[in-house]
């Protein structure tokens, strides 16, 4: 019991596995206990329709504290009585409203536009912040030009510029892909600009003394030091990314997991709010674990003494993925062709079959 309370200690392999589950279950049980703690009681009234003060319009002339009498006396006369749950939900049936999700609000197709925006807006951001990071980081003319205007960009409040992009990409999904994308650039130029200062100066000196050009030094010393580290930045990175992509679809509800949440919040349908906001969550989850495997693949030297048998399959599968990327943003808004469509879908499921195979591969134990 000691190595429970031991500071920065590490806890056996059996507890490691039990503590989890444990865990899981009394998060549960706080839950349940907070949502029973602040339900009520709503009368149950048959054959009564009533309209709040609130939702009449203000052009009709009504005298609403009569309203407000009479539904006091209808409520005051119920004779039954169920228990509602205006602020929180019980897990239960936040559990039981995905069937409705499902059935009724297309939840499958509504989550896999929103995952398609979030990812289409990653590949525009990571194409652009890359190299200007890079021109910036290592070119002194352009850090002095430039460095300090990037880096007053993380202070702008996106959400506040909405306006805008609806003004330069209208309402459709290149606004939420460009806003989206926005919002991750100006916090990844400055971090590739950092992940450049603090590569130690033994590498390219080195590279220099092997006769390496400025080209050679970019592409086989600075590009791959800060490759280690920015899949790590990029990674914490995916909870801003949903946070943008929500505030996105506010602004034209047609599709998305955000316009859901937004209707649902609107109609006091708090059980699916907190099903809808549980999906991110596991989509989240699911995000940072591919990151964590393209890591794997590409950067072999942070979890590998020697080269494992695997690796190759990996690095194919990575390919594939952004091959399957680029097919599917090409399909969608350039040369519109159906078979790049197809060839995206085949080369999402190749890349991802190749990642599984390679982390199977990865995960047996090596054999003398």
């Amino acid at each position: 019991m000691n190595q429970w309370f031991t500071l920065r200690g590490k806890l056996d392999s059996k507890s490691s596995l039990l503590f989890p589950i444990i865990g899981f279950f009394i998060t549960i049980a706080i839950w349940w206990i907070l949502a029973e703690i602040f339900s009520t009681q709503r009368p149950v009234i048959a054959n009564y329709n009533s309209e709040l003060p609130s939702s009449i319009n203000s052009d009709i002339n009504v005298n609403r504290d009569s309203i407000l009498r009479a539904d006091s006396l209808v409520l005051a006369n119920a004779t039954s009585y169920e228990k509602v749950y205006p602020l929180l939900p019980r897990p239960d049936k936040v559990l039981l409203s995905f069937s409705e999700l499902f059935q009724k609000d297309k939840l499958v197709s509504n989550t896999l536009h929103s995952i398609w925006l979030n990812v289409q807006g990653y590949f525009w951001a990571i194409l652009l912040a890359i190299p200007i990071g890079l021109i910036i980081g290592l070119f002194p003319i352009f850090n002095s030009l430039f460095s300090k205007q990037i880096d007053s960009l993380r202070y702008l409040p996106l959400s506040a510029l909405t306006g805008l992009f609806i003004i330069w990409f209208g309402l459709g999904d290149p606004m939420k892909i460009a806003f989206l994308a926005v919002g991750i650039i100006v916090y990844l130029i400055p971090v590739v600009v950092q992940r450049i200062q603090e590569l130690e100066e033994v590498y390219p000196q080195t590279a220099y003394t092997m006769g390496a050009s400025k080209w050679q030094l970019i592409k086989n010393v600075f590009f791959p030091g800060i490759l280690t580290k920015l899949i790590d930045d990029i990674r914490v990175l995916t909870a801003i990314s949903w946070t943008y992509i929500i505030i996105a679809e506010l602004l034209n509800k047609e599709a998305g997991i955000g316009s859901l949440i937004y209707t649902k919040s609107r109609q006091g349908q708090i059980d699916k709010v907190f099903a809808l906001l549980i999906i991110i969550v596991i989509i989240g989850l699911l995000q940072d674990k591919l990151f964590g495997l393209v890591d794997r693949m590409l950067n072999p030297h942070k979890y590998y003494k020697t080269k494992e048998s695997g690796l190759a399959e990996g690095k194919i599968g990575v390919v594939a993925l952004i091959l399957s990327i680029i097919s599917g943003i090409l399909c969608s808004y350039f040369l519109k062709i159906s078979f790049l469509c197809t060839l995206g879908w085949l080369l999402f499921a190749a890349g991802i079959l190749a990642l599984l195979y390679a982390t199977f591969v990865l995960s047996k134990p090596a054999t003398k």
